[in-house]
């Protein structure tokens, strides 16, 4: 990073499907982002998150381990994770999943499979300027 260049938003990936990974990280690096970390299970999830500290967490629902409500309550209940916006990728699709997501749980967004890479950029883009108007500590 040279100066005066933006820093890279740093994304982990929490999701079972290596080929969803290997999707993800060429959508949001060729946007410009930085996929720092990934892991295929909720619990080697939790220790990425803990290492790279990311700006962003990419989780899915349904994983072999624990499941992405798992790793969601760990990471709010942690206070140095509970800051970090977290975008749910799933194939769940049903209302009542996307109503448990956004109110209920209050993930900061909710993406469900399949979706295009404009989709995804959205929901980032969208997510991330919510947090920067709301900085660790404002909540």
């Amino acid at each position: 990073m040279t100066e005066g260049e933006p820093r890279k938003i740093r994304i982990v990936c929490i999701e079972d499907d290596q080929d969803m990974i290997d999707l993800i990280r060429l959508i949001v690096t060729r946007r410009g982002y930085e996929l720092v970390g990934w892991a295929t299970g909720g619990v080697e999830g939790i220790e990425v998150i803990r290492r790279e500290k990311p700006d962003l967490v990419l989780l899915d629902l349904m994983m072999p381990d624990i499941d992405g409500w798992e790793v969601y309550q760990q990471m709010k209940a942690d206070p140095e994770l509970r800051h970090i916006p977290v975008i749910v990728v799933t194939a769940r699709a049903q209302n009542v999943d996307r109503i448990l997501g956004l109110h209920i749980a209050r993930v900061d967004d909710y993406l469900t499979k399949p979706f295009g890479p404009s989709e995804l950029i959205a929901s980032i883009e969208r997510v991330m300027s919510r947090s920067v108007q709301t900085e660790p500590g404002e909540e």
